[in-house]
């Protein structure tokens, strides 16, 4: 059994910034509630995307929100009203090569600069400041010599797909208590 047959959950919405983006196209395909909200097409009702990716997290009953790829900074609207139910996943082993500016190939770059010999990845609470939420679960990559930006992050992120996944199983049976972390 692998562990996408082990995740007991409910999707109920995918809210993306980007309308191209996968996530958004793998709503669409199976055919949940998909929204692409961002500076530039938000319903001006709401005054700004914060206040519309809310609704639309009260309106589909919302209880975490997993983020993957969303490279906006989440506001204290979301924040408050989502404490310690609003997860993130980052391609290093945090607090190193986090903070703002700090994401995709660049974390990669950095790294390999360091001559660091241990990557990986990162799931933490997401909180007001880029990267610094509490984290809940680490694993590590070796960096080889011959690594380099590209290589490393294809790597990377074949562990972020499987840490995620696990934390998720391990945060649903319990092993894993957000209000405890």
């Amino acid at each position: 059994m692998g562990i996408s047959s082990q995740l007991n959950a409910d999707p109920k919405v995918i809210v993306g910034n980007n309308p191209d983006s996968k996530v958004i196209k793998l709503g669409i395909r199976n055919k949940l509630p998909t929204y692409c909200i961002n500076d530039k097409n938000f319903p001006r009702e709401y005054n700004s995307p914060d206040k519309a990716i809310l609704e639309k997290m009260i309106k589909h009953d919302v209880n975490l929100i997993i983020l993957a790829g969303y490279m906006k900074k989440l506001g204290d609207l979301i924040l408050e009203s989502y404490p310690n139910r609003i997860l993130n996943i980052h391609p290093s082993l945090l607090p190193k090569y986090g903070g703002q500016g700090m994401y995709g190939r660049k974390v990669h770059e950095a790294v390999i600069a360091s001559n660091d010999k241990l990557s990986g990845a990162t799931i933490h609470l997401v909180n007001k400041e880029y990267d610094c939420g509490k984290i809940i679960a680490q694993c590590t990559v070796p960096i080889y010599i011959k690594d380099n930006a590209d290589s490393l992050e294809r790597r990377i992120l074949n562990f972020e797909h499987i840490l995620y996944s696990q934390a998720l199983i391990d945060i649903g049976e319990g092993i894993i208590n957000l209000d405890d972390i």
